[in-house]
Formats: C-alpha cells, sequence, structure tokens
C-alpha cells in the first residue's frame, strides 16, 4: 500500500507526463508566421473566427502525432524484444504514404506488414 505523500507524488508525475504529451504536438506542430490567419483576416472577421481556422488547421496534426506515438509506445514499452513488427510497419507506412500520397494504401500496406511481422515474430 502506498502511503499518502507516495500516491501525491506519482499523480503529480503522471499528470505532468499526460498534460505534456498533450502539449507536445501544439508546441512543436505550430504554423509558421506567414501561414498565419492573423493581420489580414483580422480585419474582416471576428477573433472566434480566427482561433478556428488556427484550431482546424493546428488540431489534426496534433491528433494524428498522438495516435501515431501512442500506437508505437505501447506495443514497444510492454515487449521491448517484440518492438520489429512495430517500428518497421510505421516506417513502411510512413515512406509509402510520401511515396504515393494516398491515406488508404499507405495504411492498409502498413497494417499488413504489421500484421505478417507479427505472425513472424
Amino acid at each position: 500500500m502506498l502511503s499518502l505523500k507516495a500516491a501525491l507524488a506519482y499523480t503529480i508525475a503522471i499528470g505532468l507526463v499526460v498534460f505534456l504529451c498533450r502539449a507536445f504536438p501544439f508546441l512543436f506542430l505550430r504554423p509558421k508566421k506567414q501561414e498565419d490567419p492573423g493581420a489580414e483576416r483580422a480585419k474582416k472577421d471576428g477573433a472566434l473566427d480566427i482561433f478556428l481556422a488556427i484550431i482546424e488547421r493546428v488540431v489534426p496534426p496534433a491528433a494524428m502525432t498522438m495516435l501515431a506515438f501512442n500506437s508505437i509506445a505501447a506495443p514497444v514499452k510492454e515487449n521491448p524484444a517484440g518492438a520489429l513488427p512495430v517500428l518497421a510497419a510505421s516506417c513502411f507506412t510512413m515512406l509509402v504514404h510520401f511515396w504515393k500520397r494516398n491515406f488508404l494504401i499507405s495504411i492498409l500496406g502498413g497494417t499488413a506488414l504489421y500484421m505478417a511481422l507479427g505472425r513472424l515474430f
């Protein structure tokens, strides 16, 4: 049984890690200053429209980044020896997507490779 101090320390540490994981994509995937809809759009639109324009551009890549990190980290954490299928399929998915620029082909190809390698290892 944990003491109250240990439980509080663990809770704060886990909360900080979760917060940083949630903040990571927003900190590193910010739009460039030239792409910011700020000055020109502020003249004709309200502040809410500007905020929504920024959110609609930032949230999808942030969500995809979180999903990618989670899908790679969870299996690697459970079984470090079995990390090869996860890492190989992730790299394959990324390369196929950069090559073909087709979400369906890259996701299906990466999933098929992961399933095949998962049976072998």
